[in-house]
């Protein structure tokens, strides 16, 4: 999918007067909130319509909040002046975007599936690279198993992740939490009902 065919598509999910996915943090995100100190720089990537990145924000963290489109990113706005926290936005594709290097403490990638293989593997890298030393990689998204489900989530096997992609995938972090699990998650429309996920919390050294 070219850049402008992945705007327009991601612009019209997001044009309703709904959150597509809420405007409540991903459940998981929030059971690492121990891992947050008020000052680290934070990335939320793919941060849709904001509900990650400004509630990092809530926490004090100095939050980047990259995204594809633009009218997700207005509608991250306004939930960021509602809930009376700023952050920075950039608004475009994360294969496009110049990544900082051992630029945050902190960065969330949470249902990134978008990324085809080849890509993924890109963005992975990336995702490290962006880490400080002792920064920690936030993710979760679904296994093969959610196209039983079809609750969320890409129609594509090769898009979703497996304990054994993550592991090797991020095997230059220190991994401490690497999970399997079935669960009901309720995040608007977007993703609604038992659910096969994954989840990761790793360390750059």
């Amino acid at each position: 999918m070219s850049f402008s065919d992945a705007e327009k598509f991601w612009s019209e999910r997001f044009s309703g007067e709904d959150y597509l996915f809420g405007t409540a943090p991903n459940v998981f995100l929030t059971t690492r909130k121990h891992l947050f100190r008020p000052g680290q720089r934070a990335l939320s990537v793919a941060d849709g319509e904001g509900r990650n990145s400004v509630w990092m924000a809530s926490l004090g963290l100095e939050v980047t909040a990259i995204e594809l489109s633009p009218v997700a990113v207005e509608k991250a706005r306004k939930l960021a002046a509602g809930r009376g926290v700023s952050l920075r936005f950039v608004v475009g594709s994360v294969f496009d975007w110049a990544w900082p290097r051992q630029a945050f403490d902190v960065v969330a990638a949470i249902f990134v599936q978008f990324a085809a293989p080849t890509e993924r593997a890109r963005l992975f890298r990336q995702l490290i690279e962006a880490l400080a030393p002792g920064g920690v990689l936030i993710l979760q998204g679904y296994t093969p198993k959610q196209l039983e489900y079809r609750t969320g989530g890409p129609p594509h096997a090769e898009n979703l992740y497996t304990e054994a992609l993550l592991r090797e995938s991020f095997g230059d972090l220190q991994i401490l939490h690497l999970h399997e699990h079935e669960d009901v998650i309720r995040e608007g429309k977007g993703h609604n009902g038992i659910s096969a996920l994954i989840d990761l919390v790793a360390r750059k050294p």
